[in-house]
């Protein structure tokens, strides 16, 4: 039987990218979405078109209210489709970008990205450690902006360092169970991320990519397959680490 990851905002974008990477190694896959329900059906037919099952759930990432029941759904659906009992891997990915800087912060973005950034994966992660299988692991998303400073997200950037203190807690804490926890912090990458910025403003991609060491702006292809090697056995000893998957950008 295959392992199984449980990609959150596997419908576009980095998510969809890692969900299909993970297939690619041999994993079934269950993806959550918000409300592209259309978009994460599509993906579910490429994994399966690589020989692997697959399944999609809606999920809002903000609404820590729904994840008991959000996890009895995984649990149906992993009976149904998989006819497993557990996950084998978690992969915290699913999240938004505000830009605004910190002096213009409003209390209502910091509170939806805190939701969204912090709490959801915090709580998600609590809630489906029942169905996680020990011997598994958690790969949580940072930010390169939690080690390099651009104007405008103070705030986004925050709930991405609290993500990276949580990542060494949660290993530590889970490493009884065999349970791996990393992070991996992408450097700004071509996506529909934050309105498409990166990948739609000429002069902003020029200019990440003159202080970039490899020379370009990040492409989704660039980060799937490290997540996917964290879903493996190949980093089985990897654990409590944060890897910047940037090309060196701000070294």
């Amino acid at each position: 039987m295959s392992n199984i990851a449980l990609v959150t905002g596997g419908s576009r974008g980095l998510g969809k990218n890692m969900a299909i990477s993970i297939a690619k190694k041999g994993l079934d896959v269950i993806i959550t979405y918000n409300s592209r329900q259309g978009e994460a059906e599509a993906v579910v037919k490429e994994i399966e078109a690589l020989g692997q099952k697959a399944a999609a759930l809606q999920l809002n990432v903000g609404d820590a209210s729904s994840f008991d029941g959000f996890a009895g759904n995984v649990s149906d659906i992993l009976k149904q489709v998989f006819g497993a009992d557990k996950i084998n891997f978690l992969v915290n990915n699913a999240g938004i970008g505000i830009y605004a800087g910190f002096a213009d912060t409003t209390e209502s973005q910091f509170d939806q990205l805190l939701n969204i950034q912090f709490k959801g994966p915090f709580f998600l992660a609590q809630k489906t450690l029942p169905i996680l299988a020990d011997g598994g692991g958690i790969v949580n998303i940072s930010t390169g902006l939690a080690r390099f400073s651009y104007p405008g997200y103070a705030a986004y950037a925050s709930m991405k360092g609290a993500m990276e203190v949580l990542t060494r807690y949660q290993a530590k804490e889970l490493g009884t169970r065999g349970i791996r926890v990393n992070i991996v912090a992408p450097g700004a990458i071509e996506t529909d991320f934050g309105g498409g910025t990166v990948r739609d403003n000429e002069e902003l991609n020029k200019q990440i990519a003159s202080i970039t060491a490899l020379g370009r702006v990040g492409l989704p292809d660039d980060i799937g397959g490290v997540v996917a090697f964290l879903c493996t056995d190949d980093a089985r000893w990897i654990t409590a680490q944060r890897i910047e998957v940037s090309g060196g950008q701000g070294i």
